[in-house]
């Protein structure tokens, strides 16, 4: 189900319902983009700590923003524990602009292009997106607001205000006290700045949100004065209205944020959760522990499917799958053991767009997908345990005391380590070792034209060491051992394992300087020792 700027205050209160009676939360995110630099110092590559990736796709997160976020809320059937009902919805959203309020953000032609190509409606995105935003901008907002210091900012709301003042000043000189007018297709947080710029700028009014946009009264004297003095209350309630409004999806990710004892659960997930910090709690901050740490306290339960997946596909000889919904498909298929006993998830009545359709790279159906899998997967390793003896009746409970060995574990796209770990240490590399490749008879080698040489063999991340040196790195340890095979006694081209301590052009200064204060200590003490007598 589709969720705008004009329907989501409606919506609220039944999906806060759905979230605290959920067993868990399904989670995807689509942005205007996802990397800052695809090539040099701020690409991301098989060399980077953990802490490295993070200050690279910490700019990614800055620079570009969500347009939809999609949640399949999934609940347990009460009396039948293995049947599951899962509540679908795509919201779409746009940066709260309000008074001193104007986000800037970018697009990403290859992300715009994807989005296109699987029926994203960018109309939805940029005309009806729910607004948002984090802590410090809720409190600049807030004391603008409480304080009356905010003025419209935006030349599109002025020259729309500007419009709407006009009709209705045409109108006030012809109606009668009590006449009303409807100002039509001013819904969501909008109309609240409609009615604080009509409130100010045309006293003789009331202005009163509606389903169908904003109704204009002409009140008399006496109605002035009753609405006077009975402003006190009423703008106090007013004024928490507009901030709730202007808050708008940041309103339902603290409902997220409190139902802690619900599992957050996504594939790939880590770029949603740098994008969820940011733009729902606070900026990013420097210190990638801080991120962690923030993190595990908003969501203390994360799993996510493709470190799931990843770790246990080979164990089971499913094919190989390159996203969400191969991986789906495969363990809906027969290769899967326990495709007649594994959970039932059904669709809600409302919400049963993805019953029938696939809706790939559409956020609430991929959200659909992760929750799914995370179901079929437990599943599967509890059968695993289990298959010697009567398997005991499915359960939620069981099913997380199945996935405990993934529990805040977050796959890592390209880097030193393959997972982060929100709730302790991460885990050491587990990657291939390190390749050292000398360069002979090719001046001004660069690591472009490295990396070119071997893409056909294999594909290596290529960092330069010396000017004729270059490290190479893989994520499979069969390409290590093939490169290693072709290369060893190559005449131009010859390729070794790494070591450090032999091989770092830093300890070979350091020895070098060693070596000489050795020397030079050495001769100090033979030219300074007393000769014999």
């Amino acid at each position: 189900m589709d969720v705008g700027a004009d329907e989501f205050e409606q919506r609220l209160p039944r999906l806060q319902e759905l979230v605290l009676g959920a067993d868990f939360v399904g989670l995807d995110i689509e942005f205007t983009g996802l990397r800052t630099s695809l090539s040099g110092p701020q690409q991301i590559s098989l060399f980077d700590l953990p802490s490295e990736w993070y200050l690279k796709t910490r700019q990614s997160a800055r620079q570009f923003t969500i347009c939809q976020i999609g949640l399949s809320v999934f609940s347990s059937v009460e009396g039948e524990p293995n049947k599951y009902v899962a509540h679908s919805y795509n919201f779409f959203l746009f940066p709260t602009t309000f008074g001193i309020l104007d986000s800037e953000f970018s697009f990403q032609a290859s992300s715009v292009q994807f989005l296109n190509q699987y029926g994203f409606d960018y109309n939805k995105f940029l005309k009806n997106g729910i607004p948002y935003m984090n802590e410090e901008q809720e409190k600049k907002i807030k004391h603008s607001i409480l304080t009356g210091n905010w003025r419209v900012r935006s030349s599109l709301d002025k020259d729309q205000i500007k419009v709407v003042i006009d009709e209705v000043t045409r109108w006030l000189a012809l109606a009668e006290e009590g006449d009303c007018m409807t100002l039509p297709g001013i819904t969501g947080f909008q109309a609240f700045t409609v009615q604080l710029v009509l409130k100010q700028a045309l006293p003789g009014i009331q202005a009163v949100r509606t389903d169908h946009g904003v109704t204009v009264k002409k009140v008399g004297k006496q109605h002035r004065w009753y609405l006077a003095g009975a402003s006190c209350d009423g703008e106090g309630r007013w004024k928490e209205k507009l901030l709730l409004s202007a808050r708008g999806f940041s309103v339902f990710f603290q409902m997220l944020v409190k139902a802690q004892k619900q599992p957050l659960v996504g594939h790939n997930m880590m770029m949603d959760l740098l994008h969820l910090h940011e733009k729902f709690f606070r900026p990013l901050p420097e210190s990638y522990h801080q991120f962690k740490r923030n993190i595990h306290r908003l969501f203390p339960v994360l799993i996510d499917t493709k470190n799931v997946t990843k770790d246990i596909w080979k164990e089971l000889n499913f094919p190989r799958v390159s996203n969400l919904s191969e991986v789906y498909e495969v363990l809906n298929s027969d290769l899967n053991p326990t495709k007649n006993s594994g959970p039932v998830i059904i669709h809600a009545s409302e919400c049963e767009k993805y019953a029938e359709t696939k809706y790939p790279h559409e956020a609430a159906y991929d959200a659909f997908l992760s929750g799914s899998v995370l179901l079929k997967v437990a599943h599967l390793l509890l059968w695993r345990v289990h298959s010697a003896g009567p398997a005991p009746e499915p359960s939620f409970a069981l099913c997380l005391e199945a996935l405990a060995p993934y529990l805040n574990q977050v796959n890592l796209i390209r880097a030193g380590v393959p997972k982060i770990n929100f709730s302790g240490p991460d885990y050491p590399s587990v990657r291939p070792p390190v390749l050292l490749l000398s360069v002979s008879r090719w001046p001004g080698v660069s690591e472009e034209q490295v990396y070119r040489e071997f893409q056909n063999l294999c594909k290596f991340d290529v960092r330069r060491l010396t000017r004729n040196q270059f490290l190479l790195l893989t994520n499979k340890f069969k390409d290590a051992r093939s490169v290693l095979k072709e290369h060893r006694g190559h005449p131009t081209l010859r390729v070794a394992l790494y070591r450090h301590w032999r091989h770092s052009p830093d300890v070979s200064c350091l020895l070098q300087v060693c070596g000489v204060m050795t020397t030079w200590a050495l001769l100090a003490f033979l030219l300074g020792r007393p000769s014999s007598p």
